[in-house]
Formats: C-alpha cells, sequence, structure tokens
C-alpha cells in the first residue's frame, strides 16, 4: 500500500484529452480528480504556456487549519468548476472557494480522519467525496449534504480514494489491513448513494486472516469511450516476512487481484479481464496508480517501479518500462537484511500524466531494508533522505524521450496544462518543464511540504502543500488583463 499515504517534443504540444463518457466539465476547469475519466490529468481551457509559464505568480492563498493527520493535512488534488475550486483536508473537511480572490464560499465539517489521498470530485451540481468510512455528495452551491453512505466493516476498513461519477453512477473503493481486510472497489448511484454493486479485489479468503489483509484502491479509476472500468489495486500485507512466516508466507500464493490492472463493467461490476503485476508481492509493490486511457491503450504504474502498457481490445502487454532505481526487486526476498528499491516508499507513488502520445511519469528513489523474515515500517523512513525523478515516455513505444532528476522524492503526481508539464516534491519545490524536453522553465517554493496533485483551471495553477505547520493551498496565476 502506498505508505505515504497510509498508517501502517514540440514547440506547441497539442492536448490530447480522453473523451470522456462523464464527468462533464466546463472549460478550463477540473472537475474530476484527474481531470478527464480517462485519467489524463491534463487540463482543458487552460491559458497556461510554455511561453507565459514565468509570469506565474502568487495570487492567494488558503490555510490549512485542522488537525494534522499521518500525511500530513491535504495530500489529494483540487478540483475546480467555472467559479470555484474544491479541496477536502485530511479531516475529511470540505471547503469551496472563490477561484478567482481564494475568498472561503462554505465549509463542510466532518472532522473524521483520513490518512489520504481522498479527495473530490464535482459534477452535475454535486461534490462528492469520503470520509474515512462513508461516501458523500454535497451541494456545490452550499456544501448541504445530500446523501452519505456507509461502506466500511469488518473486513473493508478504510476508505481514502476519491470518487469518479460517470453516467449516474460514482465509482470509489476502500482497502483492507490486517487482520482480513479485503478492499473492494463500488459503484454506487450518484443521485442517491445506493450500493448498485461491489467487486472484492481479493478473490478468496486468507489462509491466514488473522495475520493478512489489503487490497482495495488507492487512486481513482478511470473509463474509457467504450464503458470499460480500468483499477490499479494495492497489495497484500503484511510485507516482508518473518521467521514463523518468511517471505510473505502469511499470504502464500500469487492472491489474485492484488497487485493488478482489473477492468470491470461499470454498469455491473462484473470482471472483465485483468493482468496481475506482482505475484506473491513481499515488497509493497501496490499497483496503485490512476491507469491513463491511451488511443487503443491503458497504462498504469506502481511501487515497483514499473510502467506498463496494454492494448485494450487484445489485453496483451505492448511494452513494460523500468524507471527509478531497482535493487533486490523481484523474486524471494535475501536471507539478510539487504537494500531494496524501490522501497515501501519508492516507485511510481502517485499519479501520471498523459498528452499528445506522452506519459509523464513522477518517480520517488528511496530504498528501504528488508530480508525474508524481518519488515521496514514507514515511520523508520524518512523521505527527506531520497531523491525524484520525471520522465517522459512515449506511449507507443514506453522509450524514455526525457528524464528530469530531482534532488528530492516526487510525491507530486504530474499535471499537464499545454505544452507544459507540473510537478513537486516533498520539500516544497514546484517545477514547470517543457513537455517536448523536460527544460525548467519556471519554479516555485510552497510553504510546506507537498503530498498532493496539482491542477490547473484555467490561468491558475493550484497547489495544496499539506505537510507542516504552513499547511496551505496556493494559486499560481498569469496577471490578470487590464
Amino acid at each position: 500500500m502506498p505508505a505515504i499515504y497510509a498508517r501502517t517534443g514540440l514547440t506547441v504540444l497539442v492536448l490530447l484529452v480522453v473523451a470522456g463518457c462523464g464527468g462533464r466539465g466546463t472549460s478550463g476547469a477540473w472537475n474530476l480528480p484527474a481531470s478527464d475519466v480517462g485519467g489524463s490529468r491534463a487540463a482543458t481551457g487552460s491559458t497556461i504556456t510554455a511561453a507565459n509559464v514565468a509570469k506565474l505568480a502568487v495570487r492567494w492563498r488558503f490555510r490549512f487549519r485542522s488537525r494534522p493527520s499521518f500525511s500530513g493535512i491535504f495530500a489529494s488534488t483540487p478540483v475546480a468548476d467555472s467559479d470555484t475550486v474544491y479541496v477536502q483536508d485530511l479531516r475529511s473537511n470540505v471547503f469551496a472557494l472563490d477561484r478567482v480572490t481564494g475568498t472561503l464560499r462554505w465549509a463542510h465539517h466532518f472532522d473524521a480522519r483520513n490518512d489520504g489521498p481522498n479527495g473530490l470530485a464535482v459534477d452535475d451540481g454535486r461534490v462528492y467525496g469520503a470520509t474515512d468510512e462513508s461516501a458523500f455528495a454535497l451541494a456545490a452551491a452550499n456544501g448541504r449534504e445530500l446523501w452519505r453512505r456507509h461502506l466500511t466493516s469488518a473486513t473493508e476498513q478504510f476508505v481514502d480514494v476519491a470518487p469518479v461519477p460517470w453516467h449516474g453512477a460514482l465509482f470509489t473503493g476502500t482497502v483492507g489491513y490486517p487482520p482480513d481486510g479485503r478492499g473492494a472497489i463500488y459503484g454506487l448511484d450518484a443521485a442517491t448513494g445506493r450500493v448498485r454493486w461491489r467487486f472484492a479485489t481479493i478473490a478468496r479468503p486468507w489462509r491466514h486472516p488473522q495475520l493478512a489483509g489489503g487490497g482495495g484502491i488507492w487512486n481513482p479509476v478511470s473509463v474509457d469511450d467504450e464503458g470499460r472500468l480500468y483499477a490499479g489495486t494495492a497489495n497484500p500485507s503484511p510485507w516482508g516476512g518473518s521467521r514463523a512466516y518468511p517471505n510473505g508466507g502469511a499470504f502464500p500464493g500469487p492472491v489474485p487481484y492484488s497487485d493488478s490492472l482489473v477492468v470491470l463493467d461499470p454498469g455491473s461490476g462484473r470482471l472483465l479481464w485483468h493482468d496481475q503485476v506482482t505475484p506473491h508481492d513481499v515488497r509493497d509493490y501496490d499497483f496503485e496508480a490512476t491507469p491513463i486511457v491511451a488511443g487503443a491503450q491503458v497504462i498504469g504504474a506502481g511501487k515497483s517501479g514499473r510502467v506498463i502498457a496494454w492494448n485494450r481490445t487484445s489485453r496483451r502487454r505492448v511494452w513494460s518500462t523500468a524507471v527509478g532505481k531497482h535493487l533486490h526487486d523481484t523474486g524471494p526476498l535475501p536471507r539478510r537484511l539487504a537494500s531494496i528499491c524501490p522501497g515501501i516508499l519508492g516507485g511510481v507513488e502517485s499519479p501520471m500524466a498523459y498528452a499528445h502520445g506522452r506519459v509523464f511519469v513522477p518517480v520517488v528513489n528511496l530504498c528501504s531494508r528488508g530480508s525474508a523474515t524481518t519488515r521496514q515500517h514507514v515511520i523508520e523512513l524518512d523521505p527527506l533522505h531520497g531523491t525524484g525523478e520525471i520522465l517522459a515516455l512515449s506511449a507507443a513505444t514506453g522509450r524514455v524521450l526525457w528524464r528530469r532528476r530531482l534532488a528530492e522524492p516526487d510525491f507530486g503526481c504530474a499535471t499537464v496544462a499545454n505544452d507544459v508539464v507540473f510537478t513537486s516534491t516533498y520539500d516544497g519545490a514546484v517545477f514547470a518543464l517543457a513537455a517536448a524536453t523536460g527544460k525548467v522553465l519556471w519554479r516555485a517554493r510552497a510553504p510546506a511540504r507537498i503530498n498532493a496533485c496539482t491542477a490547473v483551471a484555467g490561468d491558475t495553477l493550484l497547489v495544496g502543500a499539506g505537510v507542516g505547520r504552513r499547511a496551505q493551498l496556493v494559486a499560481f496565476s498569469l496577471p490578470r488583463a487590464r
């Protein structure tokens, strides 16, 4: 499971946005957690380009004042309609802000701790989100609660994913922890919250239910124009092993459908096909990034540091590209304590972006220590000891087109606006890169550390810096015309 969130070439780049089948948006808006239902994280209607991005300057700030959770106080993607920005903190509270001034319009307080990433979607006059245990809908105009649906149970212990609306449905999910946790994907009725279907991401009962748990989803699903839902699923746990149960002996076997791309019928939740990326995962290698629908392909990635493309019709892998640092990352764990790279906070920890035949991949290079009979816990790792990268891959072949090395881990996702790619690093640095070459066009410093995704709404870049005492949402905008 993504431990950062868990308790335990072209002068003008023509933007290719996957044709969505729902989640309609206003030009210049960012309505869904990944911008569109295809998971592209590419802005529509933005006026930010490589020619003017250096003019971005702070327009307004919104301070987060709730108590922090394990992952800070903000870890998701801001969303925006034509005039309002909506954000959710890690106490599940929702805030609606004037898009031009940052003035608070309304707030809906749940005060329910959520270790993230969580997040929102706005569609058809409703703001959708989740607390730690329930999905909900609020009126976008005033924050009034329209419905709330409890989803957790003894085997589904947490809701932490931003929902995706599509054709009157709402897709979300739960995650599972030991003991006996088995996360699931849900299709809800968007108008009422009624459960239409549930897909269990752990296919069979655990052999040792008091020791094992896992599965579910951490990041939003995507949907293609032929009505197929794609999700990347979480790992089984506990990773590592013990003297009694070495090398993942608490969950022997491949544990379908963990660490997989799963493809469902969004109307019924029926499994259409799946491909498991890491069978019998003993290294915490969730395949958790939102799958991207890119032409005839779907592209996914995760903490194993591998980006994989499948043909959506033949269901076969087209290419697989390793990114970041790799060491002792396949097969059984070493008998003696060794460095494992990617580690439990490494690989592709946050969502990728896609535009004009290129996939932009944020990477964390942070190794951890492990063996067949031990495990390292996330609290024993300092993310500031790692480094990062962001790469552009050819969506057709997986070939690396360019790579930009970063001094700190990139938990900040990738976001595209025209011919500019945005990302950020954990120390609070924000970067704008040329999508064609990776050249740094602009940079800024946020007031706190960042493990959240940026969003672009029109002329504004929204950056959530949510780890630290000065946690806030910062709106960087182009100069306004007189």
